[in-house]
């Protein structure tokens, strides 16, 4: 009896636990309902948030263009150009910006987003400052200026000496003969007007047009058979020079990996005075007629032939420094001249051919603020032998006519005003052909 009461008090039990258990699992809500709702909810303010956010980025990036661009125009580094506008947007795109979208659709466009910003601060980074471009104007060239006037003035000193022996050596030992010491010095200050003007955004043509005045001082010891005498004699020019007119073609642009790659194509027209056919004045003569000491009786001002130039330059952006480096070469065109003697009393024509040249180039410029840039550089050019031809004879090289004149460059520039910038540059002679050194002054205006 007690066993069977045991049984039902158990049975009840359980029959009543799985009851509650039942009414528990009905009270649950449908996991299709308030969840599903929660979610689109959700997933709905999660969209509005990233549209927001693009359309702030977007004007946060316009509105830095225009300080930007304001910064600039204060500092001197634009014209007066109208600020950039902010981009207008109707009720319908903003309402199309912050309409929800679906998910996957919503993080494409956050990504490219994001992709705009990365590449409009990037663009930021790699953008020149006005110092950098004065630079850069100097030593390789630029496209976003339309015409730029420049005048410039420049002074070259030379001083070169040669021991001259006429005579020979007896016995091992003792020289007979007579020894000469030639000392020749010459200044020459030179005038430069040059145009640039911007074709294209990837075309500018260039004209230089120089004129120069020089002095040149020859000095002779030994005269008249004695070590102790010297003579001495001065000699002038002045006039225009050769005219150089030269077109500068971008070839690549700068990346983030490739610098920029400028060609230059060049032709020199023999405007100047020619150096052959020149008279000169002979100071001293041997006995057999021999002489000893003579002088041109003016300077030249020109190479007196045609000139082509075919050079490569690159540059690329370290901020806050640029690399720069050119490389070319330059071609002679034979001339036929009417006389190619120096002696006054005669008159031989023949056709004269320089050698062609060959030059190259490397440095680095630093921006100090805005205003203000460095620039230190290397440059060398190499100079073949000079050929003559007289009439009926085969053509000869002239001994003494290669040269290799190499220079360290050291230069400075600063922002006078807008459109107006002061260029000082020094350069020191490192080989005997070079100028012992070389002062420049350049003022380029920008319109």
């Amino acid at each position: 009896m007690q066993k069977t009461t045991l049984a039902a008090v158990l049975a009840i039990v359980l029959l009543g636990s799985a009851t509650a258990a039942a009414r528990g699992h009905a009270d649950q809500p449908s996991p299709s309902g308030q969840d599903q709702a929660d979610m689109k909810a959700l997933m709905a303010q999660l969209q509005a948030l990233k549209s927001s956010y693009a359309q702030e980025v977007r004007r946060l990036r316009e509105l830095d263009v225009q300080v930007q661009a304001l910064q600039a125009r204060l500092t001197g580094k634009t014209t007066n150009a109208p600020l950039p506008a902010t981009r207008a947007e109707t009720p319908a795109q903003v309402a199309a910006q912050q309409a929800p979208t679906a998910p996957a659709g919503g993080a494409e466009s956050h990504a490219g987003t994001l992709a705009e910003a990365q590449k409009a601060q990037q663009a930021q980074q790699t953008e020149k400052s006005r110092s950098l471009q004065d630079a850069l104007l100097q030593e390789h060239a630029t496209f976003d200026r339309r015409l730029t006037i420049e005048n410039g003035l420049s002074y070259n000193h030379y001083d070169r000496r040669q021991l001259t022996l006429n005579g020979f050596l007896a016995l091992d030992a003792i020289f007979l003969g007579n020894i000469a010491i030639q000392n020749v010095k010459s200044d020459t200050l030179t005038y430069d007007l040059a145009a640039r003007y911007g074709v294209s955004p990837r075309l500018t043509l260039n004209l230089d047009v120089p004129y120069l005045g020089r002095r040149t001082s020859y000095q002779k010891g030994g005269a008249g058979g004695s070590a102790a005498a010297i003579a001495e004699e001065d000699t002038h020019g002045s006039g225009l020079g050769d005219v150089t007119l030269s077109a500068n073609y971008r070839l690549f642009a700068e990346t983030a990996t490739r610098p920029d790659t400028v060609l230059t194509l060049g032709v020199t027209a023999p405007t100047g005075r020619s150096p052959y056919g020149i008279d000169w004045k002979v100071l001293e003569r041997d006995n057999d007629k021999y002489i000893r000491f003579a002088v041109p009786s003016r300077q030249p001002t020109g190479n007196g032939v045609w000139q082509g130039n075919l050079g490569v330059s690159v540059i690329k952006t370290m901020d806050p420094a640029i690399v720069f480096a050119n490389v070319g070469y330059i071609h002679s065109f034979p001339r036929h001249f009417g006389d190619v003697d120096t002696d006054p009393q005669t008159r031989t024509p023949g056709t004269v051919k320089l050698g062609d040249a060959y030059y190259f180039g490397a440095g680095v410029a630093f921006a100090f603020n805005e205003r203000t840039s460095l620039s230190l550089s290397f440059s060398d050019k190499i100079n073949g032998r000079a050929s003559l031809k007289y009439h009926g004879a085969p053509w000869a090289k002239i001994i003494g006519s290669d040269a290799n004149a190499a220079t360290f460059n050291m230069g400075v520039t600063y922002a006078l005003s807008e459109h107006t910038t002061l260029v000082a540059m020094l350069g020191a002679g490192l080989t005997p052909d070079a100028p012992d050194y070389s002062i420049t002054f350049k003022v380029p205006y920008m319109f």
